[in-house]
């Protein structure tokens, strides 16, 4: 080829390639720009403050189930973790709603988080958000659920134990008749009613303090309480009984130490434990009620020197209608409810009970509570 259209072909053929390669190039660029702008496209208009204020857990899904957004009960709920979806139960929900376009509803038991123990049931509700997206709305029904089946069990557990003394009065009704004419049997089935008539009050007086206790999880009108004051009353309201039995009781340690909460409520609950100590203590025993204050927190003990607790039954000692020995306690007029009440109350003061036991030995059960930020107390040991 001669050499002068050498270089004007070089020239047309240079300019023809960078063209074709710059076009590919801003067709790449376009390309790209798109798919970056549909990946990273964000939810739509106000969904994010409205998930941010939702007191239910919620989640926004992309079509890859990366969590585009989560409330922050859905991270307390354990449904998100490190910013992934933890459970497939979810994901499949999420996929059906992709398929079928329609809403899902189900109630799921899920482990709270990847590695906890814990369960909880929720409503899930899972919806198309615009054309990409998935809002999945989850409602707790744990306690719910739960209370439903304590009061189920509440309720079985009532209609058990009110059968004894309704039934016993029915009977010892009929046996006063039946004896109208002997003096002496009439005044033993009177003494007998009465007794289970007097069972019958307690029983229904205990149902009726659980239960305002399980209406409410803190003490709402706490006010400083010294625990001198919480230990003599309840003392006193068992003196008579352990005089009776011929059992001591002794009290000492740091009973000036002071904790927020309800008198009253403290009372009953201590009084709860020197009465079962005296019901399960033998004639002549001692029972020691001792009080210490220890880095912020105030302790109760109760010791007797009783028959002790079965280690396999330690841990149900504070259900509701439970005997260590029931032919024992019923024989006393126990319900199984002073426990419970025990537990319930010192709960809703933010403190705990834990019980030691020994067969043959005694047992020792120690209400623990947060001691008051100051020592500055009404004196007035009257106030009921």
């Amino acid at each position: 080829m001669d050499s002068t259209w050498l270089v004007p072909v070089s020239i047309v053929f240079g300019v023809i390639v960078g063209g074709s390669l710059v076009g590919l190039l801003h067709i790449a660029a376009r390309r790209g720009e798109r798919a970056h702008q549909v990946a990273t496209a964000g939810v739509p208009d106000g969904v994010d403050a409205v998930i941010d204020v939702l007191e239910s857990a919620g989640l926004v899904l992309d079509p890859s189930n990366q969590v585009i957004k989560a409330s922050p009960k859905s991270i307390a709920f354990g449904l998100v973790w490190n910013g992934a979806l933890v459970h497939n139960e979810i994901a499949e929900m999420a996929a059906r709603v992709r398929r079928s376009g329609e809403p899902v509803t189900e109630e799921l038991e899920l482990s709270r988080g990847p590695i906890s123990d814990a369960n909880l049931v929720l409503s899930v509700r899972a919806a198309r958000l615009g054309a990409r997206y998935v809002l999945v709305l989850a409602q707790d029904r744990t306690e719910s659920l739960r209370l439903d089946a304590v009061r189920r069990d509440f309720i079985a557990n009532i209609s058990h134990e009110l059968k004894t003394p309704i039934g016993a009065v029915g009977l010892l009704a009929e046996a006063l008749e039946a004896a109208s004419d002997n003096p002496d049997q009439v005044r033993r089935f009177a003494l007998s009613l009465t007794k289970e008539a007097d069972r019958l009050a307690r029983i229904t007086q205990e149902i009726i303090e659980l239960s305002r206790l399980q209406a409410t999880d803190v003490v709402i009108d706490s006010e400083p309480v010294t625990m001198r004051q919480v230990v003599a009353h309840a003392v006193d309201q068992n003196r008579v009984v352990a005089d009776g039995q011929g059992v001591t009781l002794v009290t000492g340690g740091d009973l000036d130490a002071v904790v927020n909460g309800d008198e009253a409520l403290l009372v009953t609950a201590l009084h709860n434990l020197i009465a079962n100590a005296i019901q399960y203590s033998p004639r002549g025993a001692r029972i020691g009620i001792g009080v210490s204050a220890v880095a912020g927190i105030v302790e109760i003990r109760v010791t007797d020197q009783g028959v002790g607790i079965p280690e396999d039954e330690i841990d149900r000692v504070f259900e509701r209608f439970f005997r260590t020995d029931p032919a024992r306690s019923r024989n006393t007029g126990g319900s199984g409810l002073g426990l419970s009440i025990v537990k319930h109350a010192v709960q809703n003061h933010g403190g705990d009970v834990r019980v030691w036991s020994q067969v043959g030995s005694g047992s020792t059960f120690t209400i623990r509570l947060p001691e008051a930020a100051t020592t500055a107390v009404p004196v007035n040991g009257d106030r009921q």
